[in-house]
């Protein structure tokens, strides 16, 4: 039996495993929004397919990975066939995974002839097909729309490349070379992640990896309880909304979570969430119990190992056919605004059981833009944009300005990157002052960004909300503001709808995003003077009111 200290170096180099598949990605990736944006995640999993250790990447990604690689193990793929050189890859929602983009593919690990873990990367790829490039489609009524959907299936068999496979997926994207390429750096990923294993076993042999991760997986499990059992036990509820879905217009979507607390464990109750959308404002359950998980595993009082033993006491209602948990075949490629959503709505809820630890809402929304450059010859450029906004204000501080907040963990895509791949310039990017709701602590700003189009066409499509639902604030702060959209051609400016499917756009043209802040924090009449008279001096604000 290995002692207390082993455990905790064979956690440690598990979350090491993590890391370097993360640098790996990072530093062999071919497309701007896996390179420069750093939308994607590595995860370690045990080889039942629990997580056990992660990156520091995306929320949203590494909360859903292990629910996808159950999935796979229990449905899709045989697990007395997948052999140590078979790498499986699949995007598709229906089989556990978020939405079309996200390509996930997992290697499993052996030590001795004995499966002791899996090994898995999964990235944001630039595009995928679909109506849009970017694969980002606001107008989509079915999955079908959205892009190539990928089955569960075998990339590379006994060491060796299905060619057919990566021959089909080349034929059906807009940008083959960068799919691939970002693809071949998942696969050096998993490798990487594989050999670090081996070595950990060579050290203490599979039954000691088996043992260590069953163990992580209960000290977490154990550190998660405890910490809900000092949380008061009661049912607290919490409402929010979604502008539309883009193709019912002024329809708000609702999201509605009571969550009880009862002893060590929580239940989440998404009944009452409006039923799954005709456009493509739904998430996949995957996505849905990531945000839950993020929520609850941010609200407890002491750190511990995120990973699966954190998801066993807490149970979650969502029926199927919700926009919590969409049914075949409805479109879910804006999954992302629906967990943003989710988890501002459980933040609202756990505000009330431990008012200390919650922020108000954050911007609360992936501000999804998508740039076709079209020139009079040679190939198309793609450029894939997702901004962020202002984080809400927490009770001991202000909120931070234009900060990846919530279910993101994304950089920005540098304006030297974006002109020197593409024929754009990007003409302005500030704070965009005012933006972010009042309080005794004041919600972080929101931020502009302005592209000018430089080839002779393009067509733009954006997939946003938060333009008409606003960040709220919490214990009397005031809300955020919510976002803008502009079209500038000629000297005119015209607004265009957040969600907007392939606009052609002209030399010239410039288009301007606005993005919300977060929500205040507490009465704003309570706010230090000092504070006030230095976001005046900053331009944060403009008047005292």
């Amino acid at each position: 039996m290995l002692g207390p200290i082993e455990i905790e170096v064979i956690r440690n180099a598990l979350t090491a495993a993590a890391a370097e598949m993360d640098v790996t990605v990072w530093r062999t990736s071919r497309s701007t929004i896996v390179r420069e944006l750093l939308d994607y995640s590595t995860a370690v999993f045990d080889a039942e397919g629990n997580n056990l250790a992660q990156s520091a990447r995306i929320p949203g990604h590494l909360n859903s990975m292990s629910h996808l690689l159950r999935e796979l193990l229990d449905k899709w793929v045989d697990p007395t066939t997948w052999g140590p050189d078979d790498v499986v890859i699949t995007n598709d929602p229906y089989c556990g995974g978020q939405h079309l983009p996200d390509i996930v593919a997992f290697k499993p690990v052996e030590h001795e002839g004995r499966r002791i873990a899996f090994v898995g990367t999964l990235c944001h790829h630039i595009d995928v097909g679909g109506l849009v490039a970017g694969s980002y489609a606001a107008k989509a009524i079915e999955i079908f729309q959205e892009g190539l959907r990928i089955p569960p299936l075998k990339l590379i068999e006994n060491g060796v490349r299905n060619e057919g496979v990566w021959a089909m997926i080349r034929q059906n994207v807009r940008k083959p070379d960068l799919l691939c390429g970002d693809l071949n750096s998942q696969i050096a990923s998993l490798e990487v992640g594989a050999a670090a294993l081996r070595r950990l076993a060579a050290r203490y042999g599979a039954d000691g990896m088996i043992e260590a991760g069953a163990r992580i997986l209960d000290m977490s499990e154990a550190a998660i309880r405890a910490a809900i059992r000092r949380m008061p036990d009661g049912v607290y509820a919490f409402t929010d909304f979604m502008d539309d879905d883009g193709i019912t217009l002024d329809q708000p979507i609702r999201l509605h979570v009571a969550l009880e607390v009862k002893g060590d464990a929580i239940t989440v109750d998404l009944s009452g969430c409006d039923p799954q959308t005709t456009g493509p404002t739904n998430a996949t359950l995957a996505s849905s119990m990531s945000a839950v998980m993020f929520a609850i595993m941010t609200a407890c009082d002491e750190p511990f190992a995120a990973n699966a033993g954190c998801y066993r006491p807490v149970h979650v209602i969502a029926p199927e056919g919700s926009v919590v948990n969409a049914r075949f075949p409805a479109p879910v490629v804006h999954r992302i605004a629906v967990t943003h959503r989710l988890l501002n709505a459980m933040y609202g809820a756990l505000h009330q059981a431990v008012p200390d630890r919650i922020p108000a809402a954050y911007y609360g929304n992936s501000y999804v833009c998508t740039f076709q450059t079209i020139p009079e010859e040679g190939p198309r450029g793609v450029l894939v944009e997702i901004e962020i906004g202002g984080a809400g204000a927490p009770p001991g501080k202000d909120g931070a300005n234009a900060y990846a907040s919530g279910m993101h963990n994304n950089s920005n895509i540098p304006i030297e990157m974006v002109e020197s791949q593409l024929p754009l310039t990007v003409t302005d990017y500030r704070l965009r002052d005012g933006s972010g709701g009042a309080g005794m602590r004041r919600g972080g700003l929101g931020l502009s960004r302005e592209w000018r189009i430089d080839s002779p066409r393009a067509l733009f499509t954006a997939n946003m909300d938060r333009f008409v639902s606003a960040p709220f604030g919490l214990a009397g702060g005031g809300p955020a503001a919510t976002g803008r959209l502009t079209l500038i051609r000629d000297g005119k400016e015209t607004p265009l709808p957040p969600k907007s499917d392939n606009v052609p756009l002209v030399k010239g043209d410039r288009v301007r995003l606005e993005t919300s802040g977060g929500g205040g924090f507490g009465d704003p009449a309570r706010r230090d003077q000092a504070l006030v008279a230095r976001d005046i001096a900053m331009g944060y604000v403009t008047a005292v009111t």
